[in-house]
C-alpha cells in the first residue's frame, strides 16, 4: 500500500518540509477515484501519480510564493489530475509490453531455464520504474516552473474560485466514497467519523 495516494503523497511532503499539504493531498486524491480499482482488464487513472506530482508542486511552487496556501494546494491538483490518465496510458503501454516478456518467460519454463525466468521479471520492474521516474521528473521539471511563474498572477476573482475549489474538493471526494458504500447505516457513520478527523486536524493545524 505505498504506493497508495493516502500513503505516497504524505511521504513525498514529509521529504519537502510540508506534511501538512501532503496529507491533505494525499487524503483528496484517494478518495476522489476511491471507486476506480483495476479489476479484470480495467486500468484506473494513474492516482498516485496525481498524489505525487500536485504534492511536490504545491510545495515546491509555494517555496516561491510565500507559502504553499489552500488555493495552490487546489490549483496543483486541478492541473494534475488530466496526467494522471496520461499516466494510465502509461501503465497500459507497461503492461502491454510485458506481454512480450511473459511470452519468453514461458518458453524458459519449457526449457528449464528459471535464471532467465528471474531475469524478466526483473527486467519488468526495471522498465516499470524508470518509465514511472521519466514520467515523473519531466512532469515536475515542466509544472514547477509553470506553477511558480503563474500563480503569483492570478488575480482575486480567480484566487477566490480556488479557495472555494479547496473545499469543494472534499464534498465531492465523500460523495464518490460514500457511493462505494453499500452497508446499510454505514453512511452515516463515515460522514460523522470524517467530520471529527477533519475538525480536529484543521484544529490541531490552525493551533
Amino acid at each position: 500500500m505505498i504506493s497508495r495516494p493516502v500513503v505516497v503523497a504524505p511521504f513525498i511532503g514529509l521529504l519537502c518540509n510540508n506534511l501538512h499539504a501532503g496529507l491533505i493531498i494525499g487524503v483528496l486524491v484517494e478518495i476522489f477515484w476511491i471507486d476506480r480499482i483495476p479489476v479484470g482488464t480495467y486500468i484506473p487513472p494513474n492516482d498516485s501519480i496525481v498524489a505525487v506530482l500536485a504534492t511536490s508542486i504545491a510545495v515546491l511552487a509555494g517555496q516561491s510564493a510565500g507559502g504553499t496556501s489552500p488555493q495552490l494546494i487546489a490549483l496543483a491538483i486541478l492541473i494534475t489530475l488530466p496526467l494522471g490518465i496520461i499516466a494510465k496510458k502509461m501503465d497500459t503501454y507497461i503492461i502491454t509490453s510485458n506481454n512480450v516478456l511473459s511470452d519468453l518467460a514461458l518458453e524458459d519454463a519449457k526449457a528449464g531455464n528459471f535464471k532467465a525466468i528471474e531475469r524478466k521479471n526483473y527486467a519488468g520492474l526495471m522498465k516499470a520504474f524508470l518509465i514511472t521516474v521519466c514520467y515523473l521528473f519531466a512532469a515536475q521539471g515542466l509544472m514547477v516552473p509553470a506553477v511558480s511563474w503563474l500563480y503569483p498572477k492570478l488575480n482575486a476573482q480567480i484566487l477566490n474560485t480556488l479557495f472555494l475549489l479547496y473545499y469543494f474538493l472534499p464534498l465531492l471526494g465523500i460523495a464518490v466514497a460514500i457511493n462505494t458504500i453499500k452497508l446499510r447505516g454505514a453512511v452515516p457513520v463515515f460522514c460523522a467519523i470524517l467530520l471529527i478527523l477533519v475538525f480536529a486536524w484543521e484544529f490541531y493545524h490552525a493551533f
